[in-house]
């Protein structure tokens, strides 16, 4: 558990003594112009404690958060007609996680990071298994280790870093493209494509059609219903996250239907009787569950003899 101290040094205004003081608090936030005790106030719900004395006051806050990025300032009131004393500027403090940046590699290279505005003395530093290996704001490691790693600030809060940078990777997304129930339909048919990608933090989508600048769709989910040959083409989703972007592309095609399929496998199988009868022909018929597929296959007449189902000329 973090914990923080903030002190106040109080210099009485004239003519009041500490004996005058009936009530003193540190506040971050205002209601109705008042300031509001931190001890009352739901996001510090016990996690803050005071330490006062004569002439001067600390602030205790335990289990120190992100969200306690703040600007605190010491108040008190005496019992002189309610005159109240504010001590300003008050102290800002910045609150920060520090981060474990993954790289793409055999070999890992984790990055410690602050967004905090560091001084000339602060330094990283690296644990491997509770044990002090390296300063610095990087280290290279193997994909394959099992060993934990942390990092901290020396120079600041001598806090070291609560994640675990192995197991807590950041890494780009790559996505994968998948149509359901395929990327081969008739027309009038509907297709889902769905965009996974591996992720940490999680990515947004983005559905793109090739040749196209304005996006089709975002989600991880792109339905097209009513599918017709202008809905042919490349069709890529962008993932995205704050650690970069890549996509991946499905291609989607049409075939015509069924009555258009048979119609023209009837005209061929006319021209090669009428017009190439000296010829040797073979049929081979392809049943799907909603066409009808068939392929003829010519072979001249000097030509070597074939055993039925040879291909000779398509």
């Amino acid at each position: 558990m973090r914990v923080l101290d903030i002190s106040c040094d109080i210099t009485h205004p004239p003519g009041i003594d500490p004996s005058d003081i009936k009530d003193r608090f540190w506040f971050t936030k205002e209601k109705d112009g008042e300031p509001v005790d931190l001890k009352t106030d739901s996001e510090y719900s016990g996690r803050v404690t005071y330490r006062c004395f004569s002439k001067e006051c600390y602030l205790i806050i335990t289990d120190v958060r992100e969200s306690d990025s703040a600007e605190y300032k010491f108040t008190f009131m005496t019992n002189k007609s309610g005159e109240k004393y504010t001590v300003s500027p008050g102290v800002t403090l910045s609150v920060t996680e520090y981060k474990c940046l993954l790289s793409d590699s055999t070999w890992l290279e984790l990055t410690c990071h602050s967004s905090c505005v560091l001084s000339d003395r602060a330094e990283y530093v690296w644990y491997k298994n509770e044990e002090n290996i390296k300063r610095g704001s990087s280290l290279l490691v193997s994909s394959g280790s099992t060993d934990r790693y942390s990092c901290y600030l020396r120079g600041s809060t001598g806090q070291r870093s609560p994640a675990v940078c192995k197991f807590t990777p950041l890494c780009r997304p790559r996505p994968s493209v998948s149509a359901s129930p395929s990327a081969e339909m008739l027309e009038g048919d509907s297709v889902t494509l769905t965009c996974s990608a591996d992720a940490n933090p999680a990515a947004n989508y983005t559905w793109y059609k090739e040749h196209e600048d304005s996006p089709r769709a975002s989600g991880q989910i792109f339905t097209i219903t009513d599918f017709t040959a202008e809905h042919s083409g490349n069709y890529y989703c962008e993932a995205q996250n704050e650690m970069g972007r890549s996509n991946s592309t499905l291609l989607l095609i049409t075939s015509s239907g069924k009555s258009h399929a048979l119609a023209v496998a009837a005209e061929y199988i006319y021209i090669c009787l009428c017009v190439c009868a000296h010829r040797y022909t073979y049929k081979h018929t392809v049943h799907t569950n909603t066409c009808v597929y068939i392929y003829i296959y010519i072979c001249e007449n000097n030509s070597d003899p074939f055993e039925d189902g040879e291909v000779c000329l398509q």
